[in-house]
């Protein structure tokens, strides 16, 4: 069992936790969140309470809140056969739809509050989504397995760096200095920019995941995964691919986009951009040379790179085998561990 329970540290730490036999999110993952899922439940009775009425109304929902949900966690443990108001044992459909459900009827029953009820109701669905990134699927270890080979993979991406950067920095230059870019992201509101980068980092993800099951099923010929991997797993698989190639599109955005922000800082006077936008740019701590319209116009640029190198990765043949080739070196011991943990667990089941 020790022997078993190494082997399953060592692919949990690779972020594969779903290499795992018997793992089951119900029991593995959402069932090791109950506390967490309590806390949140508990904190969100106070859905009941409205900053309107008096104390003592106040103290009243909250108790018919805490009524409401304790009678419905007391139906669900009737419907499992356990005790009223245990603690669940096992955290299934039921018991995360009533999770979802039961403090979303709170500001629907004493407020009325349709808004309200279906934000907390996502806002609870988001959690179970986070939940089962972080803890089933291992996305912390998966971001801190990619991080560790980051350095590797862009060394690896030299050749593609060396044609892409170049040609993507000369085309973002002259939008760089064009009035009208300025002109129509000064303008822009926070959350239209924010919305605006969400919207080339969907589509490069769009770019990247569209080659990922044909890229894992090669990986998984090329390493020999034996018996072969089943769905979730191939997903838990494509989804460290991506993890590895998000990093990579990121960093490159992310220096892009500081790079603009010295050369405007440098190169664009306030003045200059005065007479590009009509009135005076707006100074960030003080600083006549960092302004907001600026930080905006880096961002928006940031983004649209990382999107054109997302684009440049998938197409350039060269490169995708280079990363294969290195994401498959370092998967290589992960499947060695895969298959001496399926030995040692046939053989404790045959003892």
């Amino acid at each position: 069992m020790d022997e078993l329970a190494a082997y399953e540290r060592r692919l949990r730490r690779a972020g594969l936790p779903l290499l795992i036999e018997d793992y089951s999110a119900y029991e593995d993952i959402f069932t090791r969140a109950v506390p967490l899922l309590s806390l949140v439940l508990c904190g969100q009775l106070l859905g009941a309470v409205n900053l309107d009425w008096p104390a003592w109304a106040n103290a009243l929902a909250l108790l018919g809140a805490l009524a409401i949900v304790a009678a419905g966690v007391a139906l669900v443990n009737r419907r499992r056969g356990r005790p009223p108001l245990s603690i669940p044992d096992r955290v299934g459909p039921v018991e995360l739809a009533a999770f979802v459900l039961l403090p979303a009827l709170l500001p629907l029953i004493f407020g009325g509050d349709v808004t309200s009820a279906l934000v907390t109701a996502g806002g609870n669905l988001l959690l179970l989504a986070l939940i089962y990134l972080v803890v089933g699927v291992g996305l912390l270890s998966i971001v801190r397995w990619a991080a560790g080979r980051l350095v590797g993979q862009l060394a690896a991406s030299l050749k593609l760096l060396t044609r892409a950067v170049p040609v993507l920095l000369i085309f973002m230059i002259v939008l760089f200095v064009n009035a009208e870019m300025w002109q129509v992201f000064s303008d822009v509101s926070d959350p239209a920019l924010l919305g605006v980068i969400a919207l080339f980092m969907a589509v490069g993800a769009v770019f990247v995941v569209s080659r990922l099951p044909r890229e894992v099923r090669e990986l998984e010929q090329d390493v020999g995964a034996d018996p072969p991997l089943s769905r979730r797993q191939r997903f838990n698989v494509g989804l460290v691919m991506f993890v590895s190639q998000g990093l990579q599109v990121l960093v490159v955005a992310v220096l892009v986009g500081a790079f603009f922000v010295a050369f405007g800082a440098l190169a664009i006077t306030p003045d200059v951009v005065e007479a590009w936008i009509g009135a005076r740019p707006q100074a960030i701590a003080g600083h006549a040379s960092l302004s907001v319209e600026l930080m905006k116009v880096s961002s928006a640029l940031a983004a649209f790179s990382g999107l054109y190198y997302a684009i440049a990765v998938l197409t350039d043949s060269a490169y995708r085998e280079e990363f294969l080739e290195e994401l498959e070196s370092s998967l290589r011991a992960t499947f060695a561990d895969r298959a001496g943990y399926l030995a040692a667990r046939r053989a404790t089941v045959a003892s």
